[in-house]
């Protein structure tokens, strides 16, 4: 609280001279670019602000149910403008209409005060910036490169300014997950370096011969792109609401798994980002990984709960998830190639797998990734009849097996990720859990074909 205190004292200070330039200031001009940044930036995000309320009117469309996602970026190629047309202290004005209306996450009065009071401070602080360069006067100039070097320079001090004040909230608030933010503030700074040209650009056309006009037919492209880039963002999170929803049904189910599902998720992303593969297919290989066992839905309860063999005919009905996990999620678009990888993903190499028998190549990438993965977590995790395997010791597990179970190719991924960024395994619940088995073996399975087998099987939870 006390920093928040001071940086909102700090953007209180700097408004202060305001009051004496007053009669000196183009207001048209100011009130101009605040309406426009508020405007457009809730348009981009779809926050509920009085221009997305008239913009949904004009559409025919209901406004959403819930609240706007305070995670969407800002838009700020209209505060840039202003950074670069108008005084420090009024650069500042023009960003508060938009942080004190805009979406901001529960206790939103502070967090909007907070995002006013260091956008406020940021805007004067690369205004000013630009103003020592002698920005203000180049772009009524010839000297555009000049000019393109002082609106660098401010853009910079902005980014700069932004990012300490965030950082030093982020230090104060999240502790060990300061370092995290920073990452993710290094990787917004080419987006930042884009609504700088996008201001550079408003700011020329609007000294132009045409003036307001012209700056705002210049805004348009810009914000078709902001608002597609929120649209993204906002089906990105329904799918993960609609995985996670799946998840917890399974979960609910067969409690033991709980925590699997992320897990192998996140497995399955460590072998493909050793792998290369690209980012779009990483992130519907995360989806597939956790959804993999979505089918035990239809499983009976007391198969996933029972902590001895299981039958033959009763170990078939397990063996069917992969096929029912299929047909739940074949109509769930943006997974693609993750639903061939929830059908396969205890498919062997060997051809001694299920539902279908494939071998080598034929199985899919995704399914001989997440095999993996499941597996590794299989032996990890400390289950009601075992307890886990150490992390060197299911590594060890999976390289006895690569080429007869798995693919080689991911086992090597997977070690090598684990080598180079640890496995944290889950840890037992406090007391362990009811009717544990100390020390079982687990192992990967070598089964008979099922003709074969007497009657007896692995426990259901297993990595079968």
């Amino acid at each position: 609280m006390a920093y928040l205190t001071a940086v909102t004292a700090a953007a209180i200070a700097v408004l202060l001279p305001l009051a004496a330039v007053a009669p000196h200031l183009d207001w048209p001009r100011i009130g101009l670019l605040a309406l426009l940044h508020l405007c457009l930036e809730s348009l981009a995000q779809g926050a509920r602000t009085p221009c997305a309320r008239v913009w949904r009117w004009l559409r025919g469309r209901p406004a959403p149910d819930g609240p706007a996602d305070p995670r969407g970026s800002g838009f700020f190629p209209v505060l840039f403008a202003g950074v670069l047309m108008l005084p420090p202290a009024a650069a500042a004005l023009v960003a508060l209409p938009g942080a004190l209306l805009g979406p901001a996450a529960p206790p939103r009065a502070l967090r909007r005060i907070w995002n006013a009071a260091q956008l406020a401070l940021a805007a004067a602080a690369s205004a000013e910036v630009f103003r020592l360069l002698g920005g203000s006067r180049l772009l009524l100039g010839t000297r555009f490169p000049d000019a393109a070097f002082g609106a660098l320079a401010a853009i910079l001090t902005f980014c700069l300014a932004n990012g300490l004040l965030v950082a030093g909230m982020v230090r104060l608030t999240c502790g060990a997950a300061g370092p995290g933010a920073m990452r993710k503030l290094r990787r917004a700074a080419p987006a930042a370096l884009l609504h700088g040209a996008g201001g550079l650009m408003v700011a020329v056309l609007w000294q132009g011969p045409y003036g307001a006009f012209a700056a705002v037919l210049g805004l348009l492209p810009l914000t078709i792109t902001a608002w597609l880039s929120a649209q993204g963002h906002r089906e990105r999170s329904a799918h993960r609401a609609t995985v996670q929803a799946l998840v917890q049904a399974v979960e609910i189910k067969d409690a033991y798994t709980r925590g699997h599902s992320e897990r192998v998720g996140r497995a399955s992303v460590l072998i493909a980002r050793q792998l290369g593969l690209a980012e779009d297919r990483i992130r519907t290989l995360h989806f597939a990984g956790t959804l993999h066992d979505v089918g035990k839905l239809a499983v009976a309860t007391e198969l996933l709960r029972r902590n001895g063999p299981l039958t033959c005919a009763e170990r078939r009905a397990v063996e069917v998830h992969p096929v029912f996990g299929h047909e739940l999620v074949r109509q769930l678009d943006f997974l693609g190639e993750g639903r061939d990888g929830i059908l396969h993903h205890h498919e062997r190499m060997d051809g001694r797998g299920y539902p279908h028998g494939l071998t080598g190549d034929r199985i899919p990438e995704f399914a001989r990734i997440i095999s993996v993965a499941d597996a590794f977590d299989s032996m990890t995790s400390t289950r009601s009849y075992r307890r886990g395997r150490p992390v060197q010791e299911a590594v060890t597990e999976l390289e006895r097996c690569a080429g007869s179970q798995f693919d080689p190719v991911m086992v090597r991924a997977l070690v090598d990720a684990v080598a180079e960024h640890g496995w944290q395994p889950e840890p037992p619940p406090p007391g362990g859990w009811d009717g544990e088995v100390p020390d079982i073996p687990l192992g990967v399975p070598e089964p008979a074909r099922l003709p074969q087998q007497s009657g007896q099987g692995l426990p259901a939870g297993g990595a079968t």
